[in-house]
């Protein structure tokens, strides 16, 4: 009984280390379509040329936390299911009196993703959560930092499927930001538009 059992656990343990290989759908994007529009369009003369996305990190910030440290805690733990990776806390780099905030208290979290995990949240992102957003029309545009790099604030964390909204205490904010090579934001843009984000209109020179 005892060997069937191992067995068993050995082909599960198979199972799942057959399935973490598998590449996120829009990793293979990337490689079958991505790459080759991006190199027509910018007329790239290798593909070490075309950007990528490099790593997408998610922001929570908990100001109320000064107060009662629980509530960063609610926070953590809801950012954590939503991606599905463990966070860090963000901590206060200087005192502000007026807010009774001193240097090194605990104000937020953060998670960054690479590899499969990135490419599954920002599958899940464009799929399932922006659509949920009530009379959504698309993403502004303006968002870049002119190094290639965007950062998308969204209102609710609510439009996540992670979250049931019937336990939730109390509506949070975030922002997620798109770490890209491009050495535009015209090439950044129009990667991340053939990732699926909505934007509403092109306005990127």
């Amino acid at each position: 009984m005892a060997k069937k059992k191992n067995k068993d656990e050995a082909v599960e343990n198979s199972e799942n280390t057959v399935q973490e290989k598998i590449p996120a759908r829009l990793f293979d994007k990337y490689k079958t379509d991505i790459i080759p529009a991006l190199t027509k369009t910018f007329s790239y003369s290798t593909v070490m040329q075309v950007p990528k996305l490099e790593k997408i990190v998610v922001n929570i910030g908990v100001g109320d936390a000064v107060q009662d440290t629980k509530l960063l805690d609610e926070a953590i733990k809801e950012l954590e299911a939503i991606v599905g990776q463990k966070a860090s806390v963000r901590l206060a780099k200087k005192s502000i009196s007026n807010f009774k905030l001193r240097e090194g208290m605990k104000i937020g979290a953060k998670i960054t993703l690479r590899r499969e995990m990135m490419y599954e949240f920002l599958d899940k992102l464009v799929s399932v959560a922006l659509p949920r957003v009530r009379d959504f029309r698309g993403i502004s545009d303006k968002s870049f930092d002119g190094r290639g790099n965007y950062t998308l604030g969204i209102k609710e964390h609510v439009i996540f499927p992670e979250i049931d909204v019937d336990n939730v205490k109390r509506i949070l904010g975030m922002d997620v930001t798109f770490v890209t090579s491009a050495k535009t934001d015209k090439e950044a843009y129009e990667l991340l538009l053939a990732f699926g984000v909505p934007f509403r209109k092109k306005e990127i020179n």
